[in-house]
């Protein structure tokens, strides 16, 4: 006979009923003629109970002597258990083994201490773990959380390309690729330049997908690719970049605190810490952080961009991010509008995160006129040619229009209070590391 299988989540749905749960073997706890296999099945984990005289012998057998991550299909009736794992037992009637991993051959992450190399070496397998378990679904809710944000305020979603002709964050951060015909291109850095041809179509919209930086960087914010949001607003100005870079984080973790608490409790993450992300937002202007960052002991100047121990620190009183706007344009891209009343300042900001974890957002206000954005690609030695098409965009109804960037692994490494946003994305792409 036949049982209706379930996810582990669902057990509160079926209390009282003969169902199979197909999954893996997790842990195994055995007590002379009871063993309690622990299967986890990607949703949950849920503690069974195999007692000797309710079962056949040798299925007895075969589950006590199930390996860890043994591949298995396991029946049985589901009753709730408040001292188990997810609240819920299933006493064991009949079993399925699909895969025994072989004792020989035993799975190779055990409770030891490992080092982060072998893990990272291991990382198709790490990611079973609950801790790379739990960092991942909240990912998964970071992401969803963000598009619900944009799909309900009027953004539509417009995919852009990963192969590209020209720069758009600079040439020295470029991965060069073979076209064909000897043509050059290269792997994306941001869609935001694409973003500005479909926002005039749309009104607003957004971009969400990998993006590539060949950055010599090893440190524990920096990944060689990593996945991006980016919205794109028409009519738009740095306070409503600001405006809606506020809202979607207190959106998105708002949806993180009331959707992964277990998760969260597993990494045990401070959650009064995200709580307190609330509007509004610190804000201060460029000028008035240099000039806190130098009364701290930094020795930044004004000109220079910050550096990930002067965001820890200018956030280091604060409970909440900080939007720091006006950088010197000489340090922004040249997409930048000016500002009017100080030419020399750029209508950009970054919202930097607290706890340590820095720059989440980049954006601002984007140049509209023709002539100034022909400029601006001289002064950055860029070639007109290939961005033709981007100044029709200025020729053709151009408008004041902004938008920002915001890298997931680095607001999930925030959320999950990590140390290094290698956890926070399933298989990472790293200085010296592409495989697995």
């Amino acid at each position: 006979m036949s049982y209706p299988r379930i996810r582990i989540s669902d057990a509160a749905k079926h209390v009282g009923e003969t169902v199979s749960i197909a999954g893996w073997l997790y842990n195994l706890r055995k007590s002379g003629k009871i063993c309690f296999p622990l299967v986890r099945d990607g949703s949950g984990t849920m503690q069974c109970v195999a007692v000797k005289s309710a079962i056949p012998e040798e299925l007895f057998e075969t589950l006590k002597g199930l390996t860890q991550e043994s591949a298995l299909i396991v029946t049985g009736k589901i009753r709730a258990e408040e001292r188990a794992a997810g609240g819920y037992e299933m006493d064991v009637e009949a079993a399925d083994v699909v895969q025994k991993v072989p004792e020989e051959d035993p799975y190779p992450i055990t409770p030891k201490e490992h080092g982060v190399d072998f893990l990272m070496d291991h990382r198709h397998l790490w990611i079973r773990s609950k801790r790379q378990h739990a960092i991942l679904r909240i990912r998964h809710e970071v992401i969803k959380g963000i598009r619900d944000y944009f799909d309900s305020h009027g953004f539509t979603l417009v995919d852009t390309p990963i192969f590209t002709p020209a720069a758009c964050e600079g040439t020295t951060t470029l991965f060069e690729v073979d076209y064909f015909e000897d043509e050059k291109v290269y792997l994306t850095q941001s869609g935001q330049l694409y973003n500005e041809a479909t926002v005039m179509a749309f009104g607003k919209v957004y971009c969400f997908g990998p993006t590539f930086r060949a950055e010599k960087s090893k440190t524990r914010r920096h990944l060689t690719e990593f996945w991006m949001v980016e919205p794109e607003m028409a009519y738009a100005t740095l306070d409503d970049v600001k405006q809606v870079a506020e809202e979607m984080i207190c959106f998105v973790v708002a949806r993180v605190l009331e959707n992964r608490q277990e998760e969260l409790k597993t990494l045990e993450r401070d959650i009064t810490k995200l709580e307190a992300i609330k509007a509004p937002f610190n804000r201060m202007s460029y000028d008035d952080a240099v000039k806190k960052l130098q009364s701290l002991g930094s020795e930044i100047q004004w000109g220079g961009d910050f550096g990930n121990t002067d965001e820890t620190l200018l956030t280091a009183d604060m409970d909440r991010p900080v939007l720091v706007d006006r950088y010197p344009a000489e340090i922004k891209a040249f997409y930048f509008e000016h500002d009017p009343d100080r030419p020399e300042l750029a209508l950009g900001v970054d919202l930097i995160a607290p706890e340590g974890y820095g720059e989440v957002i980049g954006g601002g206000q984007r140049v509209s006129d023709l002539e100034t954005l022909k400029k601006r690609l001289d002064d950055h030695g860029l070639p007109h040619e290939a961005f033709g098409w981007y100044l029709d965009l200025r020729k053709f109804g151009g408008v004041p229009h902004a938008g920002f960037g915001m890298g997931v692994e680095r607001f999930t490494a925030w959320m999950c209070g990590t140390e290094h946003i290698r956890e926070t994305i399933a298989f990472p792409r790293m200085l010296y590391r592409t495989r697995p």
